[in-house]
């Protein structure tokens, strides 16, 4: 077995400190950075997956057309690559578990779904309304992670083998999937701890060596035994990461200042611990993925969970300075302390974290589901825009997107093409109505069929672990697994089909600067030529979502109250699943936007959509935040699950104490007025211009996409000019075409 071990040049007589260490670990990150830029990049999480050549894996199908479906295709598969998987170790690190690639991505495409189990007719509605329907999506649920901190892989392994002796035999394909997988994994830990000891002996420099050797102890323990301290907590982990990422992805890591806390108590006082000691392991934690953590927030009683662990966290998170995912959740009791010292970090590193969530809007959402005040505080931020309870529900959040720009396209092509009766905005909300219910009946329908045949194609092997009571079920996640079904169902394009509806009804109706027949015409054409060009102009600048109690915050409201009420008539078709309604795009809003054409708010045809629930751009900055932001809190569909707010905030607002101060203040106001997330970009205009020139030029750079940070550089140069258009639309610039 070959290991693949980082050559390093560090001085074998030398002795090197955390900060040291930390600074020459980024660096190495940002030259990794650089390698997957070089690779070609992603859209999407850095999920600190490593570029390199020396070890692939070949699929094993169980299916003529060459993909894996079921339990055992997928545990063999898993099992094999755990069985040949090298070790990546920096003898800098304070931990090992860096991956290379997702079992999920190597199958063939499009042959990800278990062609036995079709779903043609729902495609047809799927494609007609450019629905994502979440169909073999994966992982976007949250595993409680205390449950294998409580067992350890030794526990799990043990619970399955007892429930499988309790369990009649159709059982016996998930315990003996499940079963396979964790003797891997133990086999994986035991073999890398193995060869930590081995490279122990091969490093020359006294203090690394060390560092390597009780790295392979430690790993030689949490193999199979429960991790007991603050640093083989960390360690447990980052191969949690590793092992989830490398099946399907993986999901989030839950609330980790409270993980943390009893074990950095626990060692403070034993004296094994120190607060140096816990920056550099939790520094060490984020380097290895950018997973989503937690921090802060009110527990059970509605106090605050702050904490000596949370402060030290955004402490590593500051020294490590890299692509971090960290949320703070708002409420009333939230550390004023803590919450300064965030935005502080916020504004020093420019680097989109953290990000905040509202505890007031969520809970009250999530208590209007049916659920107590009590388990909706256990909800989690989880991923890009979506809460979940760890280890309880099951929620395919961000999976599923209805492109309702495409709805209203398809709507406003049926009015104009029916000449029985005149156009008008009577007829066409009517028309919107019927087909928007047909696309979110559709999409329930969806999610539906694939809760029945999920297993049959792609079962949750690592994270049915870490759910309450799943293993004692015996089923895979879908089959009933979860203690809670709370589906997510977003909706992409709002901004586009408010501003629509509005310039029809202004320019037409209340203004009659323009007929229906000429502004159709006007799309058909791509608004070309002068005069073309001049309705675009018109139509654009109608009164627009976002301004501010304007009509295209009027119709926007309309919109998502439509969109809400018919997302939740879904828990009426289908009983015991609860479907909760979102406005998100997440990084659809190119793909989303190349299946509709020009519309009548004056977008070019198959251009973007809107990003997530933010209006278009163009905005002047006098005010605008404010508007905005009561904007976006007033279409918030307001059953628990997010429509998030997306800011890009010039650096230069927060540059010393008072202006930390109001900037806590803003977010506060912008968490208390109805809104649920709150995602910050602090970027210096010139800087990501003169990066979207030369992207290798700032490799360390990294700007808050969506609901995730990512390297600007490792971005494609389309999903790059998204994020150029909106820190040019902070400052009156007109997005380009």
């Amino acid at each position: 077995m070959s290991k693949i071990k980082f050559i390093n040049h560090y001085d074998e007589n030398k002795t090197y400190s955390y900060d040291e260490r930390i600074s020459l670990l980024r660096e190495l990150k940002i030259e990794q950075t650089k390698e997957k830029a070089n690779a070609g990049g992603a859209d999407e999480d850095d999920y600190g997956l490593i570029v390199q050549d020396e070890y692939t894996y070949e699929l094993k199908p169980n299916h003529p057309n060459g993909s894996i479906y079921g339990y055992e295709a997928w545990s063999e598969n898993y099992r094999n690559i755990l069985d040949t998987h090298p070790l990546y170790v920096n003898p800098l690190d304070a931990f090992v578990g860096k991956g290379f690639f997702f079992l999920e991505r190597l199958r063939p495409k499009n042959k990800k779904w278990n062609p036995d189990y079709p779903f043609d007719e729902l495609q047809v509605l799927f494609d007609k309304y450019n629905i994502i329907s979440g169909i073999d999506n994966c992982h976007h649920f949250t595993p409680d992670l205390q449950i294998g901190l409580d067992l350890g892989w030794g526990g799990i392994l043990d619970k399955l083998k007892t429930q499988r002796e309790l369990h009649s035999e159709e059982h016996y394909p998930f315990y003996d999937a499940e079963i396979k997988v964790v003797e891997g994994i133990i086999l994986f830990l035991e073999r890398m701890a193995d060869e930590l000891v081995e490279l122990s002996k091969e490093e020359r420099n006294p203090q690394l060596s060390k560092n390597l050797y009780e790295m392979g102890v430690m790993n030689k323990k949490i193999a199979a035994g429960i991790p007991e301290t603050f640093k083989e907590v960390c360690q447990w982990m980052c191969w949690f990461s590793m092992l989830s990422r490398t099946y399907n992805r993986g999901s989030a890591g839950g609330q980790l200042d409270e993980m943390l806390k009893p074990y950095y108590e626990n060692d403070v006082k034993n004296g094994i611990l120190t607060d140096e000691d816990a920056v550099f392991y939790m520094a060490c934690l984020f380097l290895q993925d950018s997973r989503y953590f937690q921090l802060g927030g009110p527990d059970e009683n509605g106090e605050d969970m702050i904490s000596k662990v949370s402060f030290l966290a955004l402490e590593a998170a500051d020294k490590i300075n890299i692509a971090c995912n960290l949320t703070i959740r708002v409420h009333d009791k939230l550390n004023e302390e803590f919450f300064e010292k965030s935005v502080e970090y916020l504004f020093k590193n420019k680097q989109g974290w953290p990000r905040y969530s509202s505890d007031n809007a969520l809970v009250e959402g999530f208590m209007k589901c049916g659920y107590s005040k009590e388990l909706a505080r256990k909800r989690v931020a989880a991923g890009c825009h979506w809460m979940c309870i760890p280890g309880m529900e099951y929620t395919m959040n961000d999976t599923v997107k209805i492109n309702i720009l495409k709805v209203f396209s398809v709507s406003f092509t049926e009015m104009m093409e029916d000449k029985s009766s005149a156009p008008s905005m009577d007829k066409l909300w009517e028309i919107y109505k019927k087909h928007m219910k047909a696309a979110v009946d559709a999409t329930g329908n969806g999610i539906m069929h694939h809760l029945k045949y999920q297993t049959k194609s792609q079962p949750e092997l690592i994270l049915n672990l870490f759910q309450h009571g799943l293993i004692e079920k015996g089923v895979n996640i879908t089959d009933g697994g979860a203690n809670y079904y709370n589906m997510c169902v977003d909706g992409s394009g709002l901004a586009v089909v408010a501003d629509s509806f509005a310039a029809l009804n202004q320019r037409i109706d209340m203004e009659g600067k323009i007929t229906y027949e000429e502004i159709y015409r006007h799309m058909n054409e791509d608004f070309n030529g002068r005069e073309g060009e001049r309705i675009r102009q018109l139509m654009l600048h109608s009164e627009r979502y976002g301004g501010g109690d304007t009509l295209g915050d009027k119709w926007a409201k309309k919109v998502s109250d439509l969109y809400t009420e018919l997302v939740r008539d879904l828990c009426n078709q289908h009983p015991g699943i609860n479907f909760i309604p979102g406005f998100f795009s997440w990084s659809n809003t190119i793909a989303l936007g190349q299946t509709v054409g020009a519309t009548p708010n004056g977008r070019k045809a198959f251009s973007p959509i809107n990003h997530g629930a933010n209006p278009n751009g163009g905005f002047r900055t006098d005010g605008a935040v404010t508007s905005m932001c009561n904007s976006i809190g007033a279409i918030q569909p307001g059953y628990g699950n997010c429509a998030p707010v997306q800011l890009e905030v010039d650096p230069g607002i927060a540059n010393d104490k008072e202006g930390v101060k109001k900037m806590v203040e803003m977010i506060r106001s912008i968490m208390y007025s109805g809104n649920t997330l709150l995602n910050i970009n602090i970027i210096d205009a010139k800087k990501i211009l003169d990066a979207h020139k030369d992207p290798m030029k700032y490799p360390d750079l990294v700007v808050r996409v969506t609901g995730f940070t990512a390297y600007f550089a490792m971005l494609s140069p389309k999903f790059r000019q998204l994020v150029v258009d909106r820190v040019l639309a902070v400052n009156g610039d007109e997005i380009k075409e």
